[in-house]
């Protein structure tokens, strides 16, 4: 629904669900609103499991069916390039995707595989930062993560 008085874009699905959240986000960065980019979006915020490509692909393939894996690798790639996204590679060449855009680390378990969102401020980071940029660097990420056994393996192994 259009609401000519406000310019306020509300678009909600046959299911019902309220996307003014994904649609704005693709306006401020004068994104094309296409249904594909607000599942995606959607699917990557509220799935924080930092899902693959193919994750993403195989999830919305059964609401959306003619959906492309080159249109979701083509969306994650603009919705990235924008900063709407992030992309992480901990493991490998393999992607895997994080809403959140602030800075917070990550922990990887070697097991499993899952990747846990891990928050806590660098005390050095803003004079890591400085002294790097004042060499005439120019910073555009910063990646901090760490390897290890997560809690549920380690339950699994003490069993």
């Amino acid at each position: 629904m259009l609401n000519c008085n406000d310019y306020i874009l509300v678009t909600i699905t046959k299911k019902g669900e309220y996307l003014e959240k994904y649609v704005k986000l693709l306006k401020e960065k004068n994104l094309k609103i296409t249904p594909q980019r607000i599942k995606i979006l959607k699917y990557v915020d509220t799935h924080r499991t930092h899902p693959t490509a193919d994750e993403i692909y195989s999830s919305l393939k059964k609401d959306i069916p003619s959906l492309s894996k080159t249109t979701v690798y083509n969306s994650l790639d603009i919705l990235k390039k924008h900063g709407l996204i992030k992309a992480l590679s901990i493991c490998g060449s393999e992607h895997r995707y994080d809403f959140k855009n602030d800075m917070h680390h990550h922990f990887l378990c070697k097991k499993c595989g899952r990747i846990y969102d891990i928050e806590f401020k660098c005390p050095n980071i803003k004079h890591i930062k400085g002294e790097i940029q004042s060499s005439g660097h120019h910073i555009d990420e910063v990646h901090g993560y760490f390897i290890g056994t997560c809690n549920d393996c380690i339950k699994k192994v003490e069993k």
